[in-house]
């Protein structure tokens, strides 16, 4: 028992400096958020420290994972599926809401407030998007259509059009979107982005139209 605890601490040190890395962070950075002297952080990112337990809660935090995910710890067996938020370099926070192979995915997006003077990086790739603001007003750029949503309007394009969507100067936007494998693999390696047919959320009628 005591060589598999040994085992999963010491694995944690590299899991750390991936995580570090990811988020795109440095020792000195990740000091300043977690309270933690770079040069422990350094230690325990080389196996030359063990972590302690005031060390990986602070972190786990920063990084938005659980103590478990952090450790690496074996499943519990509890059925309910463990979404954890994926913290991006520009402080946006992308939440999976669903976890299976292939077929449409729901994400939550938290993006920053972002300035009025932005200038858009229009993207695409094929797929379509469907998205629906939660809270906060969403810039949604669609080829030359610049556009603003806020709470309770949905929006759904063809991603073949050149797209991007932020925060405006106003505030922090949270929204929902459903995006195919294409989109996922778009939206998550960089930040956000798409466009058309703006409007409130409707049920669905019989034909399946918004």
């Amino acid at each position: 028992m005591d060589g598999a605890i040994d085992r999963t601490l010491d694995a944690v040190g590299p899991r750390l400096k991936r995580l570090r890395l990811r988020r795109d962070v440095t020792l000195a950075g990740l000091a300043e958020e977690t309270g933690i002297s770079a040069s422990t952080l350094s230690r325990l990112e080389a196996g030359l420290r063990r972590p302690t337990l005031e060390q990986l809660l602070p972190l786990a935090r920063v990084y938005g994972v659980t103590l478990d995910e952090l450790v690496d710890a074996p499943p519990t067996g509890d059925p309910r599926v463990n979404l954890r938020p994926i913290p991006c370099g520009d402080g946006s926070v992308v939440l999976p809401l669903t976890r299976r192979p292939g077929g449409i995915q729901a994400y939550k997006f938290v993006l920053p407030a972002g300035g009025d003077d932005v200038r858009p990086d229009l993207r695409t790739h094929e797929g379509y998007d469907w998205v629906y603001v939660l809270n906060g007003t969403l810039r949604l750029v669609l080829g030359e259509r610049d556009l603003v949503l806020r709470p309770g309007e949905a929006a759904e394009f063809d991603t073949r059009t050149p797209h991007w969507f932020g925060a405006t100067g106003a505030g922090p936007v949270e929204f929902l979107s459903l995006i195919g494998r294409q989109g996922e693999r778009a939206h998550l390696r960089a930040a956000p982005g798409q466009g058309p047919e703006v409007g409130r959320w409707d049920p669905p009628d019989s034909d399946g139209v918004l």
